[in-house]
């Protein structure tokens, strides 16, 4: 990693927004007023400008008014779900996007779910958007690991980009089994940049680079590990991305001025912006200061005060 303490436009491309503040969610599982006042203290912090929206249960934003957003809504693919965030947002909420898990179209005890069952419920989801008024409003879908991954992905993110919606990964969660695998990762990212089709992850990524969490034993995703992943899927071998999502060595990344670095490749400033607009949208954590009191450590960004 190069070091310095100075922030760097590459390191502004990469990072500006990129966190979705999700402290309501496990493991952190915070009060509403503990949530809010964690985003509030982001927000007017010095690395607000990595503060991306505040990720909120619909339940939670339509029994209470008064909330300070922006908000990233998480919502159940069914009318009733989506009408409340519709009302909300009449009332004025300012709500910048929605992440809907389309596996709650199906029965919790499924172990498995056809390509063609995921799409039905796709085009049953848009038709409500439409019908609700949200339709205008960024969605990402969350694809459920279910069945054959690489061809669920490949039909669902195809359908997706038709639709002109967003997918959404998650990464981890409270058992091992939430955890996808490195390959899994990797063809999730394949899929979304092959189809032009921006996403956000979610879960497990509170840390930048790939390692082993010292309380659980589990492997966790790195946030930097996808972030290179995504803005170099297209430009190396598909064959390649696993090898991306699965470093563990913080110094293979790095930042000098006009470019993200993963060992020998090389992302510009202008295809950084491009990445992050137009493919890895953000990344839900339910801490804020955790992803940056490890990017200060690196010295990719100075440490807060």
């Amino acid at each position: 990693m190069v070091l310095s303490t100075v922030l760097r436009p590459s390191v502004r491309a990469a990072f500006s927004g990129l966190i979705d503040y999700a402290g309501l969610f496990p493991p952190a599982k915070l009060t509403m007023a503990e949530a809010q006042r964690e985003y509030d203290t982001a927000q007017s912090g010095p690395h607000a400008w990595m503060l991306g929206r505040f990720s909120i249960p619909a339940p939670s934003l339509m029994a209470q008014g008064g909330l300070r957003g922006p908000f990233s809504v998480i919502a159940d693919p069914n009318v009733d779900s989506l009408a409340g965030v519709a009302a909300a947002r009449r009332r004025g909420e300012p709500i910048e996007a929605l992440e809907i898990p389309i596996g709650k179209s199906f029965s919790p005890l499924r172990t498995s779910i056809s390509p063609d069952e995921v799409l039905d419920a796709v085009g049953a989801l848009d038709a409500d958007l439409v019908e609700s008024g949200l339709r205008d409003l960024p969605v990402f879908l969350e694809i459920p690991r279910a069945g054959a991954w690489r061809g669920l992905l490949s039909d669902t993110i195809g359908s997706l980009a038709r639709m002109r919606l967003g997918a959404k990964l998650r990464c981890g969660g409270i058992t091992a089994e939430a955890f996808p695998s490195v390959n899994e990762v990797s063809e999730f990212i394949a899929e979304a940049v092959r189809h032009a089709i921006p996403f956000k992850a979610t879960a497990g990524l509170h840390h930048p680079v790939r390692h082993v969490n010292a309380a659980t034993g589990f492997m966790m995703h790195g946030f930097l590990n996808i972030l290179a992943a995504a803005a170099l899927a297209g430009r190396v071998e598909r064959e390649a991305l696993p090898s991306i999502v699965a470093e563990e060595d913080p110094t293979a990344f790095g930042f000098v001025d006009d470019a993200f670095t993963w060992r020998s490749q090389r992302v510009g400033v202008a295809d950084l912006i491009t990445t992050r607009g137009q493919r890895f949208i953000a990344y839900g954590s339910c801490s804020f200061a955790e992803p940056v009191d490890d990017l200060a450590a690196m010295r990719v960004i100075q440490a807060p005060r």
